[in-house]
């Protein structure tokens, strides 16, 4: 197919379109720890395990949803029809997760577990198709380095409003009842998220589609995606980004609450990760073209475990720990967008060795390493809590000793080692539009 220029309306679509796959997985990283805890006072370690046994299913559920979108051929393409048909389902079970029923605390683990897996499972079938997207659209690398900007605009733009708008819009909306505050402000970002959606269906365009039949035997093409070798560095690479992330984004209130004694942090802190994010959205295109996704990406994570390893030690000097704290989070965004434009070349080297694109498949097993690190850094660090029996209002030292040292050792020591696992990303090879 002749190539084509990406006009402004589609890049801005594709970008935000990530809030429509993203705003309610940020508040649910963020808060639904918190809402299941202190809010609605269920156990630390259940909720846990809750977050756990849901997420290691998806290790099937990504996979079959990957496959489908590699056989689906319909009138919208093969991408786009999930973002029709899922857009309402996934705004309705939004809501449902932050809605928990006044019921005995059993039956409300069995409705966190019920509503968190049926929103992971729709999820799916929005965010595995968006991925696939961007490799469809373009074959260009420096189309799709801008494409991975604004994609990275619209993450910084939803973990805004996913994570520091939250309390204040539950504090305004709730009226002093937090339940009825999470339930009213997750049926605000629902309508936002599902503009969003829309959008992406109505403007972003498939150009470039894979001439692989769609019938095709699963065991083989799933044997070739885990020799893939791009594709395995990106996989681990983004597992432990968001295990990091995950018990970053989920230890931030208890770590500024209970650690710091300054509640007014949370304000600061998840805002500065969203600051960071759009910043780098600007400059990190830029900074990759000349260095490279391989040299820039490493050099970038083992900043950021540089400025996280020192915040324990500048802990009483507010400033300088928020300066430190700021200055990570903006080496860990320019990741980000590196990431973002790496999934999409797994595409070509998967081409390349195969002989087959494999899109839908490539980016299910990415958009599965995510939410099992998501899982992994949320239960870990609610089974840290339990562990250390944390109990709100009446925090024991040790409790706070271990919400401290995990909240910057752990960030440190999965920096470290996804570092050495970038290192490994191979030379690409590009094919012809």
């Amino acid at each position: 197919m002749k190539k084509s220029e990406l006009g402004f309306a589609e890049r801005v679509s594709y970008g935000f379109g990530d809030m429509g796959t993203s705003l309610a997985y940020n508040m649910a990283s963020g808060f639904l720890l918190f809402y299941y805890t202190n809010v609605v006072g269920l156990p630390a370690a259940a909720v846990g395990t809750v977050f756990l046994v849901a997420r290691l299913m998806d290790a099937v559920i990504d996979i079959l949803v990957g496959i489908a979108v590699d056989k689906t051929r319909s009138r919208w393409g093969r991408t786009r029809i999930y973002f029709l048909i899922m857009a309402i389902p996934y705004a309705l079970l939004t809501v449902a997760a932050f809605s928990m029923p006044a019921w005995s605390q059993w039956a409300q683990l069995v409705y966190a577990f019920v509503t968190f897996k049926a929103l992971g499972i729709v999820m799916s079938l929005q965010a595995i198709p968006y991925t696939a997207l961007m490799p469809m659209m373009t074959l260009d690398g420096k189309e799709r380095l801008r494409l991975s900007g604004w994609r990275s605009i619209g993450t910084a733009t939803g973990v805004v409003l996913g994570t520091a708008a939250v309390m204040p819009l539950v504090d305004l909306l709730g009226g002093g009842d937090q339940r009825r505050g999470f339930t009213l402000v997750t049926a605000l970002f629902a309508v936002v998220g599902l503009v969003c959606t829309l959008a992406l269906f109505r403007n972003c365009k498939e150009r470039y589609e894979d001439d692989a039949q769609p019938g095709f035997a699963i065991l083989p093409v799933i044997g070739e995606m885990v020799r893939n070798r791009a594709w395995l560095v990106v996989f681990f690479h983004c597992l432990l980004y968001f295990a990091r992330f995950g018990m970053m984004m989920a230890a931030t209130a208890y770590f500024a609450i209970d650690v710091m004694g300054r509640p007014w942090m949370i304000s600061v802190m998840l805002p500065a990760v969203a600051g960071m994010l759009l910043l780098s959205a600007f400059v990190a295109p830029a900074i990759l073209a000349r260095t490279g996704l391989r040299c820039g990406t490493a050099g970038a994570l083992a900043i950021a475990a540089l400025f996280f390893g020192a915040l324990p030690f500048v802990q009483d000097d507010v400033p300088l720990f928020m300066g430190l704290y700021v200055a990570g989070c903006l080496a860990t965004s320019i990741t980000i967008t590196s990431t973002y434009a790496m999934i999409a070349e797994t595409v070509n080297y998967h081409e390349a060795k195969f002989g087959a694109r494999r899109e839908g498949l490539l980016s299910a097993g990415i958009s599965l390493s995510t939410k099992l690190g998501m899982a992994l850094g949320t239960a870990g660090f609610a089974y840290v809590l339990g562990a250390f029996h944390y109990a709100p209002g009446h925090v024991t030292a040790e409790a706070r000793e271990a919400i401290r040292w995990t909240y910057s050792g752990g960030a440190v020591a999965v920096l470290i080692v996804q570092t050495l696992v970038v290192l490994c990303w191979p030379g690409m090879t590009r094919p012809k539009p």
